[in-house]
């Protein structure tokens, strides 16, 4: 075969596998990079558990703050109902110390403060930013999730995280092994939880009914205290 047909085919062969390269990276989908961007209402300022959240680390997202969830809080804060006022002073509060949280960006939005109802200015930042809506009011969650808008409920977290086993409580738990303090017998839940058992030593090896008297949450974990029934 000639050289020159070789040479020809082959730059042929290269300009198929490029062409081929350059539609497939045009018709990839995008996928989504960066952090999320969470809009706060005064609902979740004010109850003040997102601030305990960031502090943890757990909150990696930008976290923004419009200017018109501020002044919310701001006429709240100078109305005259002494309930509302203390409220909305713990959530302005609450916001200069989101801006000091090292885990997290906190933005605040500069947005126009006209007549647009809050909540309207939220749901229309988020769905015109691909946002996210942290917020802990009924209404406005209902609303944002019929609008497609992902919601952040501090409450909803709340019950995720809320001890599944309370005082009081009575399961069947096998003895494992001895506690340290002389009597106690200690076995463990399916996720790991130690569960020390009062007058459960001598029951090693063996399936009791015991009763949840109290527990300890701790940063390392949770430990159950029970007794037998």
């Amino acid at each position: 075969m000639d050289l020159t047909v070789i040479i020809l085919i082959a730059t042929l062969v290269i300009l198929a596998e490029v062409s081929f390269l350059c539609i497939r990276s045009f018709t990839k989908p995008r996928q989504k990079s960066g952090k999320r961007k969470v809009y706060i209402d005064s609902s979740a300022l004010m109850d003040g558990r997102i601030l305990n959240v960031a502090e943890t680390g757990f909150i990696g997202d930008d976290l923004i703050i419009p200017r018109s969830v501020i002044r919310e809080m701001q006429l709240l804060a100078d109305g005259k109902d002494s309930s509302k006022r203390s409220i909305a002073r713990r959530g302005l509060d609450n916001v200069n110390a989101l801006e000091r949280v090292i885990y997290c960006n906190v933005e605040i939005l500069q947005d126009a403060l006209d007549r647009t109802p809050v909540d309207e200015r939220l749901i229309a930042l988020a769905k015109e930013n691909h946002g996210t809506i942290c917020t802990n009011d009924f209404n406005l969650n209902k609303v944002a999730s019929a609008e497609g808008i992902d919601v952040l409920n501090i409450n909803d977290l709340a019950i995720a995280l809320q001890n599944e086993y309370q005082p009081g409580q009575k399961m069947k738990l096998k003895i494992t092994a001895k506690g340290a303090n002389p009597g106690q017998g200690v076995g463990h839940l399916k996720d790991g939880t130690m569960v020390i058992v009062d007058n459960g030593s001598r029951k090693v090896g063996q399936e009791i009914n015991v009763e949840i008297v109290r527990f300890i949450q701790t940063s390392s974990g949770r430990m159950l205290f029970a007794k037998r029934k």
